[in-house]
C-alpha cells in the first residue's frame, strides 16, 4: 500500500509539472481555460488523492509550484507593460549591426584578409574571455584600468579581451616549441575596454591584428608597413590623406640612460610619455614621484623626443646607436617597397603598451581630424612575462571604428544601403508560386544571389522593392509567359525587359 502511495505522489508530481510547463508555454489564458482534457482529470483526481491520503501534504514537502494558486498570475505580467520598460538602446559604447551594418562590416574584413592572404598570413582565433591575468602588467598601462572583469561562477578572476596580443602569446605558450618559426598570423577579434568614448572610439570594437613571430630583423617590421599601406590603398586612400609616425623605444632607452634612468623603468617611463599627448607635465607628477623621476628628467626627455627627423636625433644619441641602424635600414627598405611617402620618422611616438622594446609605429590622419589610425610595434620580450623562452615578435593593431570615420570624412566610404543581390523572383499569382520557386532554383543553381518573394504581392510592390534592395534582376513568372515556357527578365539598372526560356536560365545566369 505505502508502494503504490509514493508511486501516486511521484506521478502527481511529474505530471503537475508538466501541466505548470505547458501553461507557461501556452500562456496565462490556457492556465484558467474551463475546457477539461481527460490528462487533466486524470491529473487532478490524483492530486487530489494524495492530499486525501497524506493529510494535505503534511509529513512531506511540496512543490510551490503545487500549492501556491497564484503562481502563473505572479509570474505572466502584463506584456505591454514589460515591453514598454525595455531599453532597446544596446549597452553605452557597444552596437548593434543592422543589415547595410553588417555589409560594411564584411566588406571591411575581407579587405583585411585579402591583404593578410596576399601577404601570406595565415588566420588564427581565441576566446573573447581570457584569464585577468593575462592583462594586469604593472606598468601604469590604461587598459589595466580599462578591463571589462569580474569573478565567474567558478570563482575565477577573468576579463573581456582588451587587445588580442596577449592571447597570441598565451597561444604560442601553449605549443611549447611545437610551432615552426616564423609565424606570420592576422586575426580580427572583437576587443573591450571600459574606456572614455570619443569619435572613432568605442567600448568595443574589432580590431584586424598582423603579427610575426620568429624574426629578429627589421625586415618584418617593413613587411607589415608595406600591409598596412596596401591596405589603404586599396580602400581608395593615399599618402596625402594617411601618414605613418616610426620611432623606436630603442631611441628613449639611450635617452633614458643618459639621464640616468635606471633600466628597470624605462617601460613604465614610456608609457608616462605616451599619456603626455592628452594630458599635461603636471598632471602625471604624482606617478613620476612613483617612479623616482624628477620633472626636470622627462622635460628633458620630452624636448629631445621633439625631434622629427633622424639625423637631428642622431645629434643627440651615441655614435654607434642600435637604434638609429634599425631606424635608417628601415627606411631603406621602406623605400624598396615603395611606401617611403608613406614613413616619417617621429621621436615622439612611444605607444601606451609596456610591452613594446624596439621599433614602434603609428598611422594618423594627416588632416588631424581623427585620433590614430592604427598602430603597433616590436614586442620581443613579452613571452618572457608570462615565463616563455625569448622570442622575437611584432605586430600591429588596426581598429574598424577610426578607419570607417575616415573614409566617411574622405567621402569614399562605399554605400551598404543595397543588398547586393543579383536577382528577384516573384509570381504574379498563387498557382504560379511552385513555378518560381523552380526558376530560383535554377538560378541558385548557377551561383546567383535571389530573393524569392514569398508572400503573394502585385508587381508594383516587386520592383519597388528590387529598386529599393538594389537587386539587379527581377525574374517574373506570369501565366501567358509561362503558357509560352518563358519568363520575363529585367534588367534593373537599364530598365529594359526580355523574355527568356525556363530551360535556358541556366545559360542566362552564365552569360551575366
Amino acid at each position: 500500500m505505502r508502494t503504490s502511495y509514493i508511486v501516486m505522489i511521484c506521478t502527481s508530481a511529474i505530471l503537475q509539472r508538466r501541466l505548470v510547463i505547458s501553461a507557461f508555454q501556452l500562456g496565462a489564458p490556457y492556465a484558467t481555460t474551463t475546457t477539461t482534457t481527460s490528462r487533466r482529470t486524470f491529473t487532478s483526481s490524483i492530486i487530489l488523492s494524495a492530499k486525501t491520503e497524506g493529510g494535505g501534504g503534511s509529513g512531506g514537502r511540496s512543490s510551490a509550484a503545487v500549492t501556491d494558486k497564484d503562481l502563473l498570475s505572479k509570474t505572466t505580467g502584463n506584456n505591454a507593460q514589460i515591453a514598454s520598460l525595455l531599453d532597446t538602446n544596446p549597452p553605452k559604447g557597444t552596437r548593434d549591426f543592422y543589415p547595410p551594418d553588417m555589409r560594411l562590416r564584411s566588406w571591411l574584413f575581407s579587405q583585411w584578409r585579402s591583404v593578410a592572404s596576399l601577404y601570406g598570413f595565415s588566420e588564427y582565433d581565441a576566446p573573447v574571455l581570457e584569464s585577468e591575468s593575462l592583462y594586469t602588467r604593472k606598468a601604469g598601462e590604461e587598459v589595466t584600468q580599462q578591463l571589462y572583469n569580474f569573478v565567474d561562477k567558478g570563482d575565477r578572476n577573468v576579463a573581456l579581451r582588451p587587445e588580442m596580443t596577449p592571447s597570441l602569446a598565451r597561444m604560442v605558450m601553449a605549443k611549447k616549441g611545437g610551432l615552426s618559426l616564423p609565424l606570420k598570423w592576422f586575426s580580427i577579434p572583437q576587443c573591450w575596454r571600459y574606456e572614455r568614448m570619443t569619435r572613432g572610439r568605442r567600448r568595443e570594437h574589432y580590431q584586424w591584428n598582423m603579427d610575426i613571430w620568429g624574426v629578429d630583423g627589421i625586415q618584418a617590421e617593413a613587411e607589415l608597413l608595406s600591409a598596412m599601406v596596401s591596405f589603404f590603398k586599396n580602400v581608395g586612400l593615399s599618402s596625402e590623406d594617411v601618414g605613418i609616425k616610426v620611432n623606436s623605444r630603442g631611441v628613449i632607452a639611450e635617452v633614458l640612460m643618459e639621464l640616468g634612468v635606471p633600466q628597470e623603468k624605462f617601460a613604465a617611463t614610456c608609457v608616462l610619455v605616451d599619456k603626455l599627448e592628452k594630458v599635461p607635465l603636471d598632471a602625471i607628477q604624482g606617478e613620476l614621484e612613483e617612479l623616482g623621476l624628477e620633472k626636470s628628467t622627462i622635460e628633458k626627455l620630452t624636448s629631445v623626443l621633439t625631434n622629427k627627423s633622424i639625423e637631428s636625433i642622431s645629434a643627440v644619441l651615441p655614435p654607434d646607436s642600435q637604434a638609429i641602424q634599425q631606424l635608417s635600414q628601415l627606411f631603406t627598405l621602406c623605400k624598396s617597397y615603395g611606401i617611403e611617402d608613406w614613413i616619417l620618422f617621429d621621436a615622439s611616438v612611444v605607444r601606451g603598451l609596456a610591452y613594446y622594446t624596439g621599433v614602434v609605429f603609428e598611422a594618423f590622419d594627416r588632416k588631424g581630424v581623427l585620433r590614430a589610425i592604427a598602430g603597433g610595434g616590436r614586442y620581443d620580450k613579452l613571452l618572457e612575462t608570462f615565463g616563455g623562452d625569448p622570442t622575437p615578435a611584432v605586430g600591429f593593431g588596426f581598429g574598424d571604428a577610426v578607419i570607417v570615420e575616415l573614409l566617411k570624412e574622405r567621402n569614399i566610404l562605399p554605400s551598404f544601403e543595397g543588398s547586393g543581390f543579383d536577382t528577384v523572383v516573384f509570381a504574379m499569382s498563387d498557382d504560379l508560386y511552385g513555378v518560381a520557386v523552380e526558376v530560383a532554383s535554377k538560378l541558385r543553381a548557377e551561383g546567383q544571389t535571389v530573393d524569392l518573394i514569398l508572400e503573394e504581392k502585385k508587381a508594383k510592390w516587386a520592383f519597388k522593392y528590387a529598386s529599393r534592395i538594389e537587386a539587379k534582376y527581377v525574374v517574373i513568372v506570369a501565366s501567358d509567359e509561362y503558357a509560352n515556357g518563358e519568363v520575363t527578365v529585367k534588367d534593373m539598372s537599364l530598365g529594359e525587359q526580355k523574355a527568356v526560356k525556363i530551360n535556358a536560365l541556366e545559360q542566362w545566369a552564365k552569360d551575366l
